[in-house]
């Protein structure tokens, strides 16, 4: 089966990230934590409801990332943002954790009846958020908070190699599926370099 590109994969844009968090955060703390980790990481929905308390470093503003499907093991930073209250994530923990219910389970994020949220769950409430923002049907998916991370990354000219570490990758074809390039584009990069070089 062939792989999708970039092109045909569904991404939120800056405007719609902020859309799904702003309405998360007036929905449920929790919401707004577990969408937010998802996108600054990558995580896959499955992934994110794998989190467990001991994988959260609060003091230290890290998390461990512990990938699927084959994918890197990291430790990545907690990303403070001060500039858009939004986006910081050491807030959106601190505020969840002072009202995550003491339930006894070892998980990051529960449910309403306590235990671990399911990723069924997760696609629930994400698509309930998703629908409040506004977003069209094709982009109430949270795996769509993956293919936003990496299609921004690109965009903002990240190099290759740390889009490929910062989604856990093991191969950089896995990473290039993000990137939409044209003969146009190849062309203007070529002569460019060509100017610089000679």
């Amino acid at each position: 089966m062939k792989r999708a590109n970039r092109n045909s994969m569904t991404f939120l844009t800056p405007a719609e990230v902020l859309a799904v968090l702003r309405t998360a955060k007036q929905s449920r703390v929790r919401d707004w934590a577990m969408i937010l980790l998802a996108y600054r990481h990558g995580f896959r929905a499955s992934e994110v409801c794998s989190l467990q308390l001991a994988d959260v470093d609060l003091k230290n503003q890290s998390v461990v990332v512990q990938r699927l499907k084959g994918s890197l093991k990291t430790t990545q930073p907690l990303y403070p943002h001060r500039g858009m209250p939004l986006l910081d994530e050491p807030t959106a923990l601190g505020a969840w954790m002072k009202q995550r219910p003491d339930d006894g389970s070892p998980f990051l994020f529960v449910s309403q009846k306590g235990g671990r949220l399911s990723r069924s769950a997760f696609f629930r409430a994400f698509q309930a958020i998703a629908e409040a923002a506004g977003l069209p049907v094709e982009k109430r998916h949270p795996h769509c908070l993956k293919h936003s991370l990496a299609s921004h990354l690109v965009a903002s000219n990240v190099n290759l190699a740390l889009v490929k570490q910062a989604l856990g990758h093991r191969s950089i074809s896995s990473t290039l599926q993000y990137v939409g390039t044209t003969d146009a584009q190849a062309a203007t990069a070529v002569q460019s370099a060509m100017m610089a070089t000679f």
